[in-house]
């Protein structure tokens, strides 16, 4: 097999030991000129420079090193390749990687140390390292109708499979599963576990949850840092984070287990809050606010700001108490609590002062959440896959305040503003419930832990099944198309 040299050029013809002989035929009469000759070469110069800025670079920033070397296929084989593969877009999910030159002479300034190599999420597939072994069962309690399938999911697993399962203890105590003779050889093999007592973080190779999408964020609230597979069937209420069916659940979990299943990344928020980091000094009216920086300034608003941002000493996380640092799902939501007065708080982006907020609270939102609270607050909903954090604010009184979505990178930082009138509360998941005060803070930013969560079909097509069969997504009455001997009033009336 020869090897050919890849360039803008023509590939150089096979070496013979015969000269090749004259090919004759009816376009030979009309040679091409020198310049056209070199025009066409240019051309296809440009068209293959234009392919190798699509991905994202080894060497020179924004392009793809180019392979000098490439094997020259056989005749037949080319044939059939021609025959069989027809060009077409190659799928992702991900935009094409975006040209760093702009013009003949402006471009991107070359920074190595802030490329990232993201796989595309068309291409995200689980596999194991190792065969899994550990399977935590979450169960939707107060459910009488899960009780059957519960015990069958784990006699599957521990007869059939030779799986460790592993339940939370208020689960296996369901008087339902203790007076099951049936059940009790199988109720002695599971292991059991306390919420908030016993870490079994590092110990479970594979999630499976039965009932609603609150047993994902359940899930997902029991690992603060990386997150096992969660296979979730759909028990519950609504079901929009579980697309697997129960009456295959053989097949499927048997799938799961071999490999290669599509799975989606959810991303999660990492979330923090910090008491008295900004302190209140001063009396009402004349609120000064001071931290680990200097002494404040009296009128309302933190020390003098430049072009909106927070001072240094406001932005120092020593300068309060952290209590409270979790990892969430689908949203934080700060709102006015029992109060009878709007929600006055502060919205920095980066430690630079966005906006206030006032009306009955803001939402903070990932693309997973974009179809749970957010969506009922006037969001728009965003794919998982989207990297992004919402804003979007709860009755604001204001009719031009939209939701927003920003940059997954950023941080948020949220605080009772100094005009605020009362306090504010702040929930994770509709979970840990807490006041804020006077000089709190709430820091939000994109987590590195998402939650895998495995696919049904592909993490397109269970999006979309998910909006049309929950959320009765774009759900009309089709119109009735005209008879034939009608036409449009608007072409007879002239």
């Amino acid at each position: 097999m020869e090897i050919q040299e890849s360039s803008c050029s023509s590939a150089t013809p096979e070496r013979s030991s015969n000269p090749p002989e004259p090919v004759r035929s009816s376009t030979s009469k009309h040679r091409k000129s020198p310049k056209r000759r070199r025009e066409e070469k240019r051309s296809q110069c440009h068209h293959q420079d234009d392919q190798e800025h699509l991905l994202l670079p080894d060497g020179e920033p924004g392009r793809l090193p180019v392979q000098h070397e490439l094997s020259e296929p056989s005749g037949s084989s080319t044939a059939e390749m021609a025959e069989t593969s027809p060009k077409r877009r190659a799928h992702f999910l991900h935009g094409p990687y975006p040209a760093t030159h702009f013009g003949p002479k402006a471009c991107i300034l070359p920074n190595p140390t802030s490329v990232m190599h993201i796989q595309d999420p068309a291409s995200q597939r689980l596999t194991w390292n190792k065969p899994p072994v550990n399977v935590l069962v979450i169960r939707k309690i107060r459910d009488e109708s899960l009780v059957e399938p519960f015990k069958e999911l784990c006699h599957f697993l521990v007869e059939e499979k030779g799986m460790l399962v592993f339940v939370e203890r208020r689960v296996v105590a369901d008087v339902s599963l203790t007076t099951d003779e049936t059940f009790t050889s199988i109720r002695k093999q599971l292991c059991t576990f306390r919420e908030g007592y016993d870490d079994i973080s590092h110990c479970i190779d594979l999630i499976i949850c039965l009932g609603g999408d609150g047993t994902l964020l359940y899930a997902s609230s029991l690992f603060q840092g990386s997150v096992p597979p969660v296979m979730a069937f759909h028990l519950g209420s609504l079901g929009f984070l579980t697309p697997f069916k129960f009456e295959s659940y053989k097949t499927e979990v048997a799938k799961v287990f071999e490999g290669n299943a599509a799975i989606t990344l959810r991303s999660r928020l990492k979330v923090k809050v910090v008491k008295d980091m900004l302190q209140r000094t001063g009396q009402p009216g004349q609120q000064q606010y001071q931290g680990s920086g200097g002494q404040g300034q009296a009128g309302g608003q933190p020390d003098t700001e430049h072009n909106g941002l927070l001072p240094h000493g406001h932005t120092n996380s020593e300068a309060g108490n952290i209590t409270l640092q979790m990892q969430v799902l689908n949203e934080v939501v700060v709102d006015r609590g029992p109060s009878s007065y709007l929600s006055n708080v502060d919205l920095y982006l980066d430690g630079r002062l966005i906006t206030s907020v006032q009306g009955d609270g803001v939402i903070v939102s990932t693309p997973t959440g974009s179809t749970a609270y957010a969506a009922a607050a006037g969001a728009s909903m965003i794919h998982p896959n989207v990297p992004a954090i919402m804003v979007t604010p709860i009755c604001p009184h204001s009719l031009s305040f939209r939701p927003i979505v920003v940059p997954a990178g950023v941080e948020l930082m949220i605080t009772l503003s100094p005009d605020a009138r009362n306090t504010c509360w702040v929930s994770f998941d509709g979970r840990k419930r807490q006041e804020i005060s006077h000089g709190d803070c709430i820091k939000i930013t994109t987590s590195c832990y998402p939650v895998p969560s495995i696919c049904c079909h592909d993490l397109v097509y269970d999006w979309f099944e998910s909006l049309a069969q929950c959320l009765h997504w774009n759900v009309r009455k089709k119109q009735a198309r005209l008879a034939d001997d009608v036409s449009d009033s608007s072409d007879t009336e002239n």
